[in-house]
């Protein structure tokens, strides 16, 4: 079945109708790495002035489509059509590691011909830029750190003043304050963008259109990320409805055909051929992905506090990241660490996992704790392994939950296809190379989850389902991450790195809630400690030492912890049943004639049904106190 792209109406528009004002057009372009074409007769056309925000799946060839764009790659079926004299400049998903010279170097390259000639022109573009986007001209690229390089890489892009800028997760490795300048720098341009994210608050800011890239197809939605998700839900449903019927009939002619001499008579020839069609049709559909099954493995309950550090200090040389730091982690909390790169994130989680010592201070951990940690460069990932030897070596199967499980059948939860499990890591996207990452972390047990910047590549379907798993965690969590929105929905409390006072010490607070709470609460505080002039206040208090912020409203449930609350009563009821039953076989004479292992075997269910029910327990008292104190608020 052949794609086109599809606008709000959801009816295809020829490519003779294209907008006079088109950039670039696709025209039945057809694309394939593989036996099924990641583009299968497209069409697209991309006119002056939008921004355009690419969705689909990962694996389904968003950053292919980027590159056929850009003319890295060429249609293997229809043509691109480009305006005369139209400029593109891009940035890919990875950062690139082979570019000598310093960053001044690399925009003076990148400047079109016209604003080269002007060196004074080309000297203030290259201020501005750089200077937007807080990159360091004088600094050799290829002793930037990711985050870095990838903003240089970004003013490249933007001095070259194309028609036409091609963003391929433009947000990666940027912390807050980066995303926020970047978005208020295309939101003035006048060129078109087409761009692809996995930051939902960056996509709702930018995009004026969402095309979405599913099976090959390509669909345009002239309208908001809220309205894209109904309607493409409606055209999903749409799909499966009208393949139900087609399959219905299916059955009802082979039905027919079998019944034999009838059906061999000349004149029913057409109706066998319709059938034989019918067939063709059926193994061209492309099923709709599945969606991941993901779980975490929870480990034996911690104590009450997991991670408590004391007078924490740590300078490398250029100040203190942190001074006299206090920090208090208790079983249950999900925290998560926001600041500018090179803030101190980093290099208070690597304390906190006993990773790195810190020069002063104490850190002290609580009992039973076991630790699973998130590497946002997936340096956990061995590119000469297969996708499977990665998870479990040359074994066949891993350990979940106490179960052996094949291999295939708990990569396959993750959305990988036997062939990808069986080939090289390197073929992956980089979105797919995430879900191995999650994959290989998720395969060992855990009571705290450590995870720097999870969201990075992931499509939005597999970010809302690892939001949800997350809210269904009993363990710990401590999370870095620049998602606003992925915070809002995951996070009971927030620590800010703020900066540097006026004695150059860091100053970290956390807050309670999620990103907005926290932000909110910021707000009150600086606007507090402001004196009569305007200017901050100076204070001999040790800034550094965390206080725990509460705002004046209550806090409130995240959409996440409301659905949790109420669904933990049936969880609660079903846990309770469960032990009745166990607890009515134990008590049976016959129960202990059984061999020791069956018996060990029960009571090691017991056990873990008893600390499942005290978790749940515990967190539905937890809900269900923030719940009261929230509507007490409103009142």
């Amino acid at each position: 079945m052949r794609g086109g792209i599809l606008f709000a109406s959801f009816s295809a528009t020829p490519s003779f109708l294209a907008p006079p004002m088109a950039e670039l057009g696709f025209h039945a372009v057809s694309f394939s790495f593989g036996a099924k074409p990641l583009l299968d007769g497209v069409d697209l056309q991309i006119e002056a002035g939008e921004r355009i925000g690419l969705l689909g799946c990962n694996g389904t060839g968003k950053s292919t489509l980027l590159k056929l764009l850009q003319g890295e790659h060429q249609p293997d079926k229809g043509r691109i059509s480009k305006r005369i004299g139209l400029r593109i400049a891009g940035l890919e998903q990875d950062v690139p590691g082979a570019i000598e010279g310093t960053v001044a170097e690399l925009l003076q390259a990148a400047l079109p011909e016209e604003a080269a000639s002007d060196a004074w022109k080309a000297e203030k573009d290259i201020a501005r830029v750089v200077s937007q986007l807080r990159v360091d001209p004088l600094a050799r690229f290829a002793d930037l750190s990711a985050g870095s390089k990838r903003r240089a890489m970004l003013a490249r892009a933007l001095l070259s003043e194309p028609d036409l800028l091609i963003l391929d997760e433009p947000t990666n490795h940027l912390d807050l304050e980066a995303i926020c300048g970047l978005e208020e720098l295309l939101l003035r341009r006048k060129g078109a963008l087409l761009f692809v994210t996995h930051d939902r608050a960056f996509l709702r800011k930018l995009s004026t259109r969402i095309v979405d890239l599913d099976r090959g197809s390509l669909t345009s939605y002239e309208c908001d990320y809220e309205t894209y998700l109904l309607r493409k839900l409606e055209v999903l449903e749409a799909q499966e409805k009208q393949a139900m019927q087609f399959d219905k009939k299916l059955a009802q002619e082979e039905t027919w055909l079998r019944r034999g001499v009838k059906a061999r008579r000349t004149r029913n020839m057409g109706r066998v051929r319709a059938l034989l069609d019918m067939r063709n049709e059926r193994s061209d559909r492309r099923e709709l992905s599945g969606k991941a099954r993901v779980q975490v493995q929870d480990a034996a309950r911690t104590g009450r506090n997991v991670v408590r550090v004391l007078g924490l200090s740590q300078d490398f040389g250029a100040g203190p990241l942190f001074q006299n730091l206090d920090l208090e982690i208790q079983r249950g909390d999900r925290v998560g660490l926001m600041g500018p790169n090179g803030s101190g994130k980093t290099t208070l989680l690597r304390i906190l996992l006993g990773e790195l010592k810190p020069q002063s201070g104490s850190v002290e951990y609580g009992t039973n704790l076991e630790a699973a940690r998130f590497d946002q460069l997936h340096t956990e990932l061995d590119d000469k392994l297969t996708v499977a030897q990665n998870i479990c070596g040359d074994s066949d199967s891993v350990l979940i939950n106490g179960n052996f499980r094949h291999i295939n059948g708990y990569l396959n939860d993750f959305l990988f296809d036997n062939e990808q499990i069986r080939g090289p890591i390197w073929n992956l996207s980089g979105g797919e190379r995430k879900r191995l990452a999650l994959a290989k972390v998720l395969a060992r047990p855990s009571n705290l989850l450590v995870l720097d910047e999870p969201t990075n590549d992931l499509d939005l379907e597999t970010l809302d389902l690892f939001e949800s798993l997350l809210a269904s965690y009993t363990g710990t969590l401590i999370v870095v991450s620049h998602d606003r929105e992925f915070l809002n929905n995951t996070m009971t409390s927030m620590v800010l790195f703020e900066g540097p006072d006026d004695s150059g010490i860091g100053v970290v607070r956390e807050y309670v809630g999620g990103y907005d709470d926290a932000i909110a609460q910021q707000a009150t505080i600086l606007a507090g400690s402001k004196s009569s002039t305007g200017q901050v206040a100076k204070t001999n208090k040790p800034h550094a030492r965390t206080e725990r912020v509460r705002s004046k409203r209550a806090r409130r449930l995240s959409f996440l912890e409301s659905k949790e609350l109420k669904d933990l009563p049936g969880q609660i009821s079903s846990l309770e049943e469960s032990i009745e039953k166990l607890q009515a076989a134990m008590a049976e004479p016959d129960f202990y004639k059984r061999g020791g292992g069956l018996i060990a075997a029960d009571q090691a269910s017991f056990d873990k049904l008893e600390s499942s029910l005290a978790t749940a327990m515990e967190r539905w008292e937890l809900l269900e106190a923030i719940s009261i104190g929230e509507h007490e608020g409103e009142s």
